[in-house]
């Protein structure tokens, strides 16, 4: 299903509506609850505003704020100097946004510069994110990039337990657009697709939240379960760069060197069977107690359960969701993900039934490697008789903007 921004070819002329396809669901192990979460120690941001610049691009260690959407588009420029415009003029937006600054007055007789959703003043910079992201499918013919796609980005692949939606899938870029309110999503997601109306075309989009902490801690999944416990610790530098930052170490393309894997799943939660099942068959298949958190034999939501404890998993089963998503042993560290996901709700299908799943998103040095050695332990796991994957992508994102002069994808399209 293709937006109604659209005016590259094929794609129709209005644009006064935006046919949003929100996914059902990502990858069935994707909700990896006993490896989530921003972890303590994560760099805050300061009076609202996160840095734009940087080595890395914003919105992939900052803890997920309250609203995220993520966003995949097609390109419909005709050559690689117009690509490199339609990146220049996205990162030029995203500076403008994201450090608040103030819409001119162009006056009565013009179209306002600003929707004004957010008001006249300078914008609210709100913890406002946006991480840019390219698709497989950026490197075909079109552009002259064939040889400069880094290795791991491929096509989404399909697990057996996944009902993937070929409209629901992968995309040229993506957005990740990230902030404390919702309504500050939503004017981000506005002024960028007006800047680019006549260069990109709306694939997909996922609109996500992140529930409160109750009573407190880590935050509940739509499964009632408490989610994000244990993740990398995103204030470790070594951490992050063995785990989530492609280096020059890692043998690919000299452009990529700063950037990372990024998936994008959607996972839709089956609600009205996973309610009627009992207390102690839920917690059995996820490995936790739902009252708060605590791995099974444990006492708080932040303890590790010591599996060399329980070989034949007496306590947590062996085929429990946080035992085969982390199994914690030297053999898997070197798998585990950066999560950052959100909750979503799109109401009632047509059969009346509730529409609610996980925006799953996580982070890699390798998705091979990483996610999909992941996702390939949680084939047909328990808990994926509860969920149904529709769509996503994977994505590589970009090396970040290093000042006012530099520009996202920069490294890519201008020759070192």
């Amino acid at each position: 299903m293709t937006s109604q921004y659209t005016t590259g070819p094929g794609a129709a002329a209005s644009r006064r509506s935006f046919v949003r396809t929100a996914l059902g669901a990502g990858a069935a192990g994707a909700l990896a609850l006993g490896t989530a979460g921003p972890a303590p120690g994560a760099p805050a941001a300061t009076a609202g505003r996160i840095p734009f610049h940087g080595v890395h691009q914003a919105g992939i260690l900052n803890p997920p704020p309250g609203y995220g959407t993520f966003l995949a588009l097609d390109v419909h420029v005709n050559d690689r100097a117009a690509l490199a415009a339609l990146l220049r003029t996205l990162t030029d937006r995203i500076r403008f946004l994201t450090d608040g600054g103030t819409p001119p007055d162009l006056g009565p007789g013009a179209a306002p510069a600003d929707s004004g959703t957010l008001g006249p003043a300078a914008l609210p910079t709100d913890d406002l994110t946006v991480t840019v992201g390219v698709g497989a499918s950026l490197f075909d013919a079109r552009y002259g990039l064939a040889a400069a796609r880094p290795a791991g980005l491929t096509a989404m692949r399909a697990f057996p337990n996944d009902g993937l939606r070929p409209a629901e899938c992968h995309g040229d870029l993506s957005l990740q657009v990230c902030a404390t309110s919702r309504d500050t999503v939503q004017h981000a997601i506005r002024d960028l697709l007006r800047a680019t109306s006549r260069s990109l075309s709306p694939r997909w989009q996922l609109d996500g939240y992140q529930n409160r902490a109750r009573p407190a801690g880590a935050a509940r999944n739509l499964l009632g379960f408490k989610d994000g416990i244990q993740n990398p610790d995103t204030g470790s530098a070594p951490q992050m760069d063995a785990l989530v930052w492609v280096g020059a170490d890692a043998g690919g393309p000299a452009w990529a060197v700063g950037g990372t894997y990024q998936v994008i799943r959607a996972i839709r939660t089956l609600v009205v069977p996973w309610d009627e099942l009992p207390l102690r068959e839920q917690e059995r298949i996820i490995g936790r107690r739902k009252s708060d958190g605590a791995p099974l034999g444990r006492t708080k939501e932040g303890d590790t359960p010591d599996y060399t404890q329980d070989p034949n998993g007496a306590v947590i089963a062996l085929d429990s969701h946080i035992r085969l998503a982390n199994p914690r042993t030297d053999a898997t560290r070197a798998d585990r993900i950066l999560r950052r996901a959100f909750n979503y709700d799109r109401g009632l299908d047509a059969g009346g039934v509730p529409e609610l799943g996980l925006a799953f998103c996580c982070y890699q040095r390798d998705i091979a490697r990483q996610f999909e050695t992941v996702q390939t332990r949680l084939i047909d796991e328990p808990l994926a008789r509860f969920l149904r994957p529709t769509g996503g992508g994977y994505f590589y994102v970009l090396p970040g903007a290093q000042d006012a002069t530099d520009w996202l994808g920069r490294t890519l399209l201008t020759p070192a």
